[in-house]
């Protein structure tokens, strides 16, 4: 339908060819990020070989390569765990640093995926919207929701909520939109009642933060109470990320039960090490982009460092990748 309204193309033969590049075109083919036809077919034109960005491809690619390869790849052989029945006889301690270590996994997965689109689609001569924009450092669940899978968001908006009349009809109906969109946006990843479950939960926290923020009652007054509404958002991501790592709901609950139970259990202090080093550069990462303009008083030459990075990003890529395994959004 985007693509029919667009009207770029003069003939209905020119118009098929179009639509079926952009069904073709591999970088946005499986997990996104979602491209839209009337921001895709306007690009199909004559490319220049000289118009390559190149640099912004090689960051791209390269970051995007290290927060799969490295990091998630990694994570993945310590947080399969969570899975039934193993975590029934870990630790209180050691399941909840698998779960944040599953939280860290999928942002590294699923960014790592984007960006390698971004780069790889910008080395033929396209451009795609960015669908990751540091989610782990919201303040509000809507906050989260304009940074996590941005493409995914705003389909939802554009698609459901609006088209459900969004914040038109008062509030009691602003509020069963969120809800609706988000139990959809949860059913969009499977048919599975815990993806259901999450969309819920998200939608109704969404509800909730909107009506006490109307009150006035969530602004933050201070730094510190922003900094707890980040931990609270982050803690809350992560928990309801359990529902997509256990499709099955009764396994939700066990494990949850196991957090609760088992903190007489023996500590897995490997594990732990070795999800907490490799968690390190996605929190790293976050922490750049909060205080990156926010520290004037030091006169550091930081593009130096950062190709510096980049290259120790590389070294890591080949030394230290983790068992290869298909990205996790290809599953829904």
């Amino acid at each position: 339908m985007d693509s029919y309204r667009s009207l770029i193309a003069r003939t209905m033969l020119k118009h098929a060819e179009m639509v079926l590049f952009f069904k073709a075109f591999f970088p946005q083919l499986v997990s996104g990020p979602i491209v839209k036809a009337h921001d895709f077919l306007p690009q199909i034109k004559p490319k220049m070989f000289k118009a390559v960005r190149w640099e912004y491809c090689f960051r791209k690619l390269i970051l995007g390569y290290f927060l799969k390869m490295v990091i998630a790849d990694n994570l993945k052989d310590h947080t399969f765990t969570i899975a039934y029945p193993y975590f029934e006889n870990m630790s209180s301690l050691t399941l909840v640093v698998l779960l944040f270590g599953y939280s860290i996994q999928i942002f590294a997965d699923f960014a790592g995926y984007s960006l390698i689109a971004l780069g790889l689609a910008s080395l033929f001569g396209y451009q795609f919207p960015i669908n990751f924009n540091f989610p782990y450092v919201s303040s509000s669940f809507s906050d989260f929701w304009r940074r996590w899978h941005i493409s995914l968001s705003s389909f939802l908006r554009e698609y459901l909520y609006i088209p459900l009349g969004g914040n038109r009809h008062g509030v009691t109906r602003t509020y069963l939109n969120l809800l609706l969109t988000m139990v959809l946006g949860g059913l969009w990843h499977g048919a599975a009642w815990s993806y259901a479950v999450w969309g819920l939960a998200h939608g109704l926290v969404l509800a909730i933060e909107r009506y006490l923020t109307d009150k006035g009652w969530l602004i933050p007054k201070s730094q510190l109470a922003k900094l707890l509404k980040s931990i609270w958002v982050f803690c809350f991501v992560t928990l309801v990320w359990l529902l997509f790592k256990l499709p099955d709901f009764s396994h939700v609950l066990a494990y949850l039960r196991a957090i609760a139970l088992n903190t007489h259990k023996p500590t897995n202090s490997v594990s732990i090490t070795l999800i907490l080093i490799y968690a390190l550069p996605v929190v790293f990462y976050h922490l750049y982009y909060l205080f990156e303009n926010r520290l004037p008083t030091i006169h550091i030459n930081w593009s130096r460092w950062e190709f510096i990075s980049y290259g120790l990003m590389v070294f890591m890529i080949i030394t230290n990748s983790g068992s290869g395994g298909t990205f996790i959004y290809f599953q829904f």
